[in-house]
């Protein structure tokens, strides 16, 4: 079973696929948005890979409030489950973006290179996060 997911922001969403069996997370790429046009690319995706779930990052304070954009990342998710008819996940994703900064100033990677894969990586980490808390409990992954 291959699982997106997504990391939404303003102005791109990043994408991570997991592996058929369910165990690892990659990044896959960066969406731009544009005015809805970005889920004709993510339709693209879903198909070639065969996804059967998509997990969606939800932003949320430290305090586990929603967090400024967890309305919008979950308008996404909505419209990709009515769009796709697939089933949507919501998963915590406090500090994944910090994480994935991190990692990549530790690869000395340029600013601009950083800037190009900072949220697909984002979106890895979210993913694996998922895969590995559902092995924890016993189970595949939904």
């Amino acid at each position: 079973m291959r699982i997106m997911a997504l990391d939404v922001g303003t102005k791109t969403i990043g994408v991570a696929l997991s592996d058929p069996l369910g165990i690892t997370a990659q990044a896959l790429e960066t969406v731009r948005r544009r005015g809805g046009g970005e889920f004709d690319r993510l339709g693209e995706l879903i198909a070639r890979h065969g996804v059967e779930a998509v997990v969606v990052g939800l932003p949320k304070n430290l305090d586990n409030t929603p967090g400024k954009m967890a309305e919008q990342a979950r308008a996404v998710g909505r419209h990709i489950a009515r769009r796709f008819g697939l089933p949507v996940i919501y998963w915590d994703e406090r500090l994944t973006t910090v994480a994935a900064e991190r990692v990549l100033l530790e690869a000395d990677l340029s600013r601009r290179r950083r800037k190009d894969v900072i949220d697909a990586l984002a979106a890895q980490f979210i993913l694996q996060h998922y895969l590995d808390a559902r092995r924890a409990q016993g189970g595949p992954p939904q």
